[in-house]
């Protein structure tokens, strides 16, 4: 009797294609052969953890024989003071990417829908199929639109029905860069009914600038808001996996009703509790980031390749032809970016800021790249 154990997976997994992040270093040193690459594929910060956050590490090292505390206080109480929040508004997270999972499994089933448009950050649709909910996928904004490839708000709204239970929302967006402003914002929320969540995904807010909405401020005025961070970005923690939830406090009871236990391991509490007050490390992070991206597109323009607007710390290029090709003649100069084709993309690469010098290696790297046909 033969067995087949794909007749046993739930009907929402079974068509999920798994999330494929950017190439580790090593496995392009292991492929290619080479040696002293360098990543630039996955949005982390090149200058990793702060001075605080290290030090935290090593002394929560000692105590990895005992299980973190389960609930997070300390980094509770620290967020909440950040936020001008109650503890209980908070809902922890394995990275911001395990609390958009959790939205997921406490607010879908399969006669609910979910609303977030076409270029947005690939956990979304992953985590609706999952469930068996229906995803409906707005337009976006088109390629010569002034926010090009960004998200269309009225055409979001459109498809919000009695059934929606969930609008994703990132902003700035991934992988595109694109944002949106304060009143564009508040009018969404204000008009989406509360039957429907709002996840406002802000994991790249600390590269923003100064006009740049804090959808936190809002969360008292609009109940059916969620807005989700991550220390893996500008506070150089992506290895340890730590992010948060702000909502209402009935809809984080909820997610931690489906939260596993001990899902932030207590090195990752300590770092993140230790980078919160590091703030000279992320204004030293922020402020490299946006003389790097300057840089790097002026480096763009030089090479002819049109390059997007961007308020996260990567650039999103169109390099006029598929984009497959050159990606691996960037691999071939031990340079690692990212192909967005699985977002609909395929003549785009996005790049993460580097430091300087890995900033100018990624660009000779793509004009070497590109002038191989």
């Amino acid at each position: 009797m033969s067995f087949d154990p794909t007749s046993l997976i739930a009907p929402g997994v079974r068509g999920i294609a798994p999330y494929v992040p950017g190439k580790p270093i090593e496995e392009l040193e292991r492929e290619y052969g080479i040696k002293d690459s360098i990543k630039l594929a996955s949005n982390e910060n090149p200058f990793g953890p702060g001075p605080r956050a290290r030090n935290a590490i090593a002394a929560a090292a000692a105590e990895i024989g005992l299980y973190p505390d389960g609930n997070g206080h300390a980094l509770k109480q620290a967020l909440a003071a950040k936020h001008g929040c109650s503890p209980g508004a908070i809902t922890l997270g394995n990275g911001s990417n395990d609390v958009l999972v959790m939205l997921a499994e406490a607010f879908l089933t399969a006669d609910t829908e979910a609303v977030y448009s076409q270029y947005a950050f690939a956990v979304y649709p992953l985590a609706v199929q999952a469930t068996g909910a229906t995803a409906r996928t707005a337009q976006a904004l088109p390629s010569d639109a002034s926010m090009p490839l960004g998200h269309d708000l009225d055409a979001m709204r459109a498809l919000v029905n009695e059934r929606t239970r969930l609008v994703f929302i990132a902003n700035p967006n991934n992988p595109t860069g694109t944002s949106l402003d304060a009143a564009s914002l508040r009018k969404f929320l204000a008009t989406v009914p509360t039957t429907t969540l709002v996840v406002v995904d802000e994991a790249y807010i600390e590269y923003t600038d100064a006009s740049f909405p804090d959808a936190s401020r809002w969360l008292g005025e609009f109940p059916h808001l969620v807005v989700t961070r991550t220390f893996s970005k500008a506070y150089g923690l992506a290895g340890l996996r730590v992010g948060y939830a702000l909502s209402h406090p009935a809809i984080a009871d909820a997610l931690n009703r489906v939260r596993q236990p001990f899902n932030v391991n207590a090195i990752a509490l300590a770092a993140a509790r230790a980078a919160l007050d590091d703030e000279a490390h992320v204004a030293k992070s922020v402020a490299a980031t946006r003389e790097g991206i300057a840089e790097i597109k002026r480096g763009f323009d030089r090479l002819g390749v049109r390059h997007f607007p961007t308020q996260g710390n990567f650039v999103l290029i169109d390099c006029a032809r598929p984009a497959l090709p050159i990606y691996e003649g960037m691999l071939r100069c031990g340079v690692i970016v990212r192909p967005v084709g699985n977002y609909g993309l395929p003549n785009h690469l996005r790049i993460t800021i580097g430091t300087e010098g890995q900033n100018q290696r990624m660009l000779a790297a793509l004009e070497q790249a590109l002038s191989q046909r």
